[in-house]
């Protein structure tokens, strides 16, 4: 089964391969003459640079270093420096041009406190005169953390907790911290006005929605703070969060303070958002990698979300099918998929969204009178993290199960230890930080007999 893992690690690295945030950034971004030309999904943009006094960096999230790297690449001496922010023990080789700081992730701490307050100093230093090149990608919502007026950092790390535990989707868990932000939700674009931005971003959410991703710090934000009660209403927490989180929302569903900028805001006017990469590109790659290994591939979705156990559950029917020819892929065969689960946590154990689909799949297996024993799961995310330990997700297979003999998987699954029990189990996969985030890959493959 040690063979079947690597194939599978193999396709992971592929996936990694077309998503390298350094070369995304050096391939679409160039100078030709006096401009600086960028190419997203959209209409490329072409800036004038001698219109600037100075161009500064501004990046945020898990691939900042990469990223902004390849910023001071393409760009040399014409950047005069900068600030960024990304998760603690993802550095890399660190910036020449530009400060680079480590924070928290994924619970805002004193770390990310300091790195909102120099972002939101490099905001405020430029003026008209001055091109900020953004570089952001996931992660930035705990890495940047701004209270608004009235609120402190204990209040936002409590409500993050908190929506997390819940099983609150990526995008439920922004909307809150948008409205408890002084940087989030557009914020940031205001902060900037009238500099002119130049935004690079890579997505880790499903759908790849700008107002989502760091949780839109230079996008419109169609939220509105009865969004936000809604939400923490939806999961029970209103009486839970602090009060002082309850008082701003209900001043923001009052009208009495101002919501976050909305489409037609005038910090837009002079604010470029260009979406360079996202978890399609790294399925894609991934796909285009079993494909040319011999596997028979189906790409089955990119934007797979809901309870990571209930996924679990539909992975493990599809390798039943395969193994008895109940789909129209010939064996070996293979199944990629990218998005972002959840879990509601009711147990004490540590673990991860990845490492517990992983092992929601394992339980079945184990249970199973005749299970697919030729088939291999992979659930990882690609940032190299899932959750507060050191592993990107775990494997399930027949190695996995027998290993598993002397374990109780079930009992683990009930008190979310995916990481305890993968540790015993020998199923976890930690390649250790990749310094990119397209959220999470799904990999499935049932050999022949």
């Amino acid at each position: 089964m040690t063979a079947n893992r690597d194939r599978l690690v193999a396709l992971y690295d592929a996936a990694l391969r077309r998503v390298d945030p350094h070369a995304m950034v050096t391939g679409r971004l160039t100078v030709e003459g006096g401009a600086l030309v960028a190419v997203g999904d959209g209409e490329p943009v072409r800036i004038d640079l001698d219109r600037y006094r100075e161009v500064r960096l501004i990046g945020v999230g898990k691939a900042a270093a990469p990223m902004g790297g390849g910023v001071e690449e393409v760009l040399g001496e014409r950047l005069s420096g900068g600030v960024a922010v990304t998760k603690l023990g993802h550095a890399g080789a660190g910036l020449r041009r530009a400060r680079l700081l480590e924070a928290e992730h994924p619970v805002p701490g004193e770390l990310s406190a300091a790195a909102g307050r120099a972002i939101a100093a490099e905001c405020r230093r430029a003026g008209e005169d001055t091109l900020l090149i953004g570089v952001i990608s996931g992660g930035g919502s705990a890495l940047l953390t701004a209270p608004a007026e009235g609120l402190t950092l204990a209040d936002k790390q409590e409500t993050t907790r908190l929506l997390l535990a819940a099983g609150a989707t990526i995008g439920e868990v922004n909307s809150v911290r948008k409205h408890l932000s002084a940087l989030k939700g557009g914020r940031m674009a205001e902060l900037i006005h009238p500099a002119t931005s130049l935004n690079l971003i890579l997505s880790d959410v499903v759908g790849d929605r700008l107002d989502t991703i760091a949780s839109g710090l230079t996008a419109p934000d169609p939220t509105t703070f009865a969004d936000a009660a809604a939400i923490l209403q939806r999961y029970r927490l209103w009486p839970a969060v602090p009060g002082a989180v309850r008082a701003r929302i209900e001043a923001g569903r009052a009208a009495a303070i101002p919501d976050t900028p909305k489409p037609g805001h005038r910090a837009f006017g002079s604010t470029h958002n260009l979406l360079l990469g996202s978890g399609q590109a790294a399925v894609t790659a991934a796909a285009d990698a079993a494909r040319a290994a011999g596997y028979d591939t189906l790409v089955l979705s990119t934007q797979l979300t809901g309870e990571a156990r209930e996924i679990a559950a539909v992975f493990y029917a599809l390798a039943r099918d395969l193994r008895s020819g109940r789909l129209a892929l010939r064996l070996p065969a293979c199944i990629v998929a990218g998005g972002e689960t959840t879990v509601t946590v009711t147990g004490s154990g540590i673990g991860g969204r990845c490492q517990e689909m992983a092992l929601a799949y394992l339980v079945q297996m184990a249970e199973d009178t005749d299970p697919p024993r030729t088939a291999t799961f992979l659930a990882a995310g690609t940032d190299g993290n899932d959750g507060p330990n050191d592993a990107a997700g775990a494997f399930a297979d027949a190695a996995a199960v027998a290993a598993a003999a002397a374990l109780d998987p079930r009992a683990a699954l009930a008190a979310n230890d995916s990481y305890g029990f993968g540790a015993a189990a020998g199923t976890l996969f930690a390649p250790g930080p990749t310094n990119t985030n397209v959220a999470d890959l799904y990999l499935l493959t049932v050999d022949r007999p």
